[in-house]
């Protein structure tokens, strides 16, 4: 049985809440909840096959129910920051949830991460679980019954592979990611800044200030610390006195793409004490690098552990932050009746110390 279904607690409106065990043929187990979708947490072998959890995340569902650094959750409709918490669609102005100052961040604090989903078991060689919500019209402030379906798969060249589809019967955005945090030491390992980072990447999109609001630009990389065009220390540069890495405290930005909407090869994670590595691959416009800088989660958190400031980095594929006010960006509405796919792939190995 590569899957594995048992109980995981009551949701706070009653709801039973299940945990999901996928494991493939190389002994690589994913845990993933229906509630909220949420990736509980990910046994990654290193090269002499110590198996090690290297997603943060909670023990007891309880955490998931405010998870405010929104550890392992599946995020929509609409990922990263919108500015002043509104959208125009066709000509219409629909106003958001303001939950990150003037701004909107993830859709809303009740997201579809604190949503119970339909789940469906397909235990076979790769064994796969497809999560399914229907999020009605208004919900979160955006138009449209949309019909979302998640479907996560464990292959056994041990990726896991996260395909995202809806259609909605209004236009509507549809920009969903996976907000897990990744220590390929282990969740309790402490911080990442040894961790070396490559992206696929020339160019990412500067904010204007700490709110995270994107100018508009698209800037080059070269020469300035958001450089990872070459593998590097993501703590060489965390520190520097650059304006960009100030507003943020770190890497909190948007970097930009070059996959021409194909499924392609965009960044790579090397961990020298494990020799673990993670490579990305999506179809996604942009990639989110966000390195923790306000972690602070003490609560239900696996083991024990306490995560605390960069102890993880998280690879959010995505179109670009605020994308719907800059018509530079790629546009993360859909129209009615068209259905929208995307696939994002992490995939893990080792390499060398």
């Amino acid at each position: 049985m590569n899957i594995v279904k048992e109980n995981f607690g009551i949701t706070p409106e009653g709801k039973q809440a299940s945990l999901y065990t996928l494991q493939n043929s190389n002994g690589m187990t994913a845990k993933i909840t229906d509630y909220g979708a949420n990736l509980v947490s990910l046994l990654v072998p290193d090269e002499e096959g110590r198996f090690e959890d290297v997603v943060l995340g909670y023990g007891q569902l309880e955490g998931y129910f405010v998870n405010p650094a929104w550890l392992g959750s599946t995020v929509g409709r609409n990922s990263n920051r919108i500015k002043d918490a509104e959208v125009i669609i066709d000509g219409i102005t629909f106003q958001l949830e303001k939950n990150d100052g003037e701004n909107n961040l993830h859709g809303s604090s009740d997201g579809y991460n604190k949503k119970l989903w339909d789940a469906s078991i397909f235990d076979g060689e790769e064994p796969s679980l497809k999560l399914s919500y229907r999020s009605p019209d208004g919900e979160q402030g955006f138009p449209g019954n949309l019909k979302v379906e998640i479907t996560f798969t464990l292959t056994n060249s041990n990726e896991l592979k996260i395909t995202y589809s809806g259609v909605s019967d209004k236009d509507t955005v549809f920009n969903m990611t996976n907000h897990s945090y990744f220590n390929l030491s282990g969740h309790k390992s402490g911080d990442v800044c040894a961790h070396e980072l490559w992206l696929a990447s020339e160019a990412f999109t500067p904010v204007v200030n700490s709110a995270s609001i994107p100018t508009g630009e698209i800037a080059s990389v070269y020469e300035t610390p958001m450089d990872f065009t070459k593998r590097k220390p993501i703590g060489r540069d965390i520190e520097a006195d650059y304006e960009q890495l100030v507003f943020g405290d770190g890497y909190d930005h948007n970097w930009v793409l070059n996959n021409n909407g194909k499924v392609e090869k965009v960044a790579m994670l090397w961990d020298p004490a494990s020799g673990r590595t993670m490579e990305v691959f999506t179809d996604c416009p942009g990639i989110q690098v966000y390195t923790g800088n306000f972690l602070n989660e003490k609560e239900f958190v696996k083991e024990g552990a306490i995560y605390g400031k960069r102890h993880a980095v998280c690879l959010e594929t995505q179109y670009f932050p605020d994308a719907m006010h800059h018509e530079n960006f790629q546009s993360p509405i859909i129209k009615a009746g068209e259905k929208a796919v995307s696939t994002t792939i992490y995939k893990f190995g080792t390499e060398a110390r």
